[in-house]
């Protein structure tokens, strides 16, 4: 049945028989699909086409410096969380030309690089990752300066949300108010529902372009028994976090601790491998390099994603002004919990938990902010 009055705001009932036909109209209207697969020991992202391409019937295990996949007991398509990569892979590319240039007589012609950009449809989208996606908006689309290549690749995204039926054992979005209901920012917001020998999605329609597509495909309006059980769903998901963290002032009790001997201890452990960054859905940080061939007669430009735990990146004439592990570490935990309030009006967290994950000795950011917090508040106890 299709309802052909359908309006954003309406909440109708996808079976799982016709996931299929979702996937079939975004490619019939010239979208690449990019959505969750298993791969490389895990579930990362990539193209779709069809639903067997998803993670049917798979899971996940999370903890601090550990992730495993195992096979559920059921045939749910998104019954996992969230994995190392995020749609950063796709808006804000690790390795990017930016311009080439050839010799001239006696000047030089710059080539813009005009690369075909798809036109994208995510798949699966967290609202933790809807609000990572919301955070490098604001970073490259909403300041003074635009990033024209970040621009070509976010405009006519096609965002199918999934609100969260499974909270990993590094979550904390509860903590942040990012999640596990998407509440805006997408087409379309799905809840997976298993019950009783049924198998469907209760979806959300957000804006236009996602009824507009729900027209297409096999539907009904959702009764009122169904929004309760979606509902009942993404409670219980955010009753299961496997982490939590006290953001109340937590902006200035980072900045009175910039001394913490918790810095000294954090520094013993960590690697500077940077995986926190990599895996980190906000993390935006890039060095610009320049190169020619040996004859002079051509130059490029690229952009390659960098972090601050590398050495390098704080490189400044005479040396590096982050020279210790301490100072890195210290930088990134600071940015992401205070001074990125101050820069853009929000922490650049969304309590995805990536980073504790996929961190090879464990060291996790919602400990350290309680250790430091713990402390503050000792010291701020009148003797």
């Amino acid at each position: 049945m299709i309802e052909p009055s359908l309006q954003c705001g309406d909440h109708v009932v996808l079976e799982q028989n016709h996931f299929q036909k979702l996937l079939d109209a975004l490619i019939r209207s010239g979208y690449q699909i990019i959505g969750p697969t298993p791969g490389e020991g895990s579930i990362i992202y990539g193209k779709l086409s069809s639903v067997s391409d998803l993670p049917i019937g798979w899971t996940d295990e999370q903890e601090g410096g550990m992730y495993r996949l195992k096979k559920r007991d059921d045939k749910a398509l998104f019954g996992y969380g969230v994995g190392p990569h995020s749609w950063k892979n796709f808006l804000f590319p690790s390795v990017q030309r930016l311009w080439q240039a050839k010799r001239d007589g006696n000047g030089f012609q710059i080539t813009e690089e005009e690369a075909e950009i798809p036109k994208f449809a995510f798949i699966g989208v967290r609202s933790c990752d809807i609000h990572a996606i919301s955070i490098q908006d604001k970073t490259f689309l909403q300041g003074k300066f635009v990033d024209p290549n970040y621009q070509s690749r976010r405009e006519d995204i096609f965002l199918a949300a999934i609100n969260c039926g499974k909270a990993g054992g590094t979550c904390f979005c509860v903590s942040m108010g990012t999640g596990p209901r998407a509440d805006s920012g997408f087409d379309i917001a799905m809840t997976e529902i298993l019950e009783n020998g049924r198998h469907y999605f209760l979806t959300e329609i957000g804006t236009e372009r996602g009824a507009g597509i729900f027209r297409e495909i096999p539907h009904r309006k959702a009764d009122e028994e169904e929004k309760h059980t979606a509902n009942t769903v993404v409670e219980k998901t955010a009753g299961q976090m496997g982490r939590s963290l006290d953001t109340h002032n937590i902006k200035e009790i980072l900045y009175r601790n910039y001394e913490h001997p918790r810095w000294d201890d954090v520094a013993q452990r960590c690697l500077a491998c940077a995986n926190c960054t990599l895996v980190c859905p906000t993390c935006f940080c890039a060095a610009v390099e320049d190169g020619t061939d040996v004859t002079g007669e051509h130059a490029e430009r690229w952009r390659k994603l960098d972090s601050c735990f590398n050495l390098d990146h704080s490189y400044i004439h005479g040396g590096s002004i982050r020279s210790s592990i301490k100072s890195r570490y210290r930088q990134w935990l600071t940015h992401k919990l205070a001074t990125w309030i101050d820069q853009f009006g929000t922490t650049g967290c969304v309590g995805c938990g990536r980073c504790i994950t996929w961190c090879p000795v464990a060291i996790d950011i919602t400990e350290e902010a309680r250790a430091i917090r713990e402390s503050d508040q000792a010291n701020q106890q009148p003797p």
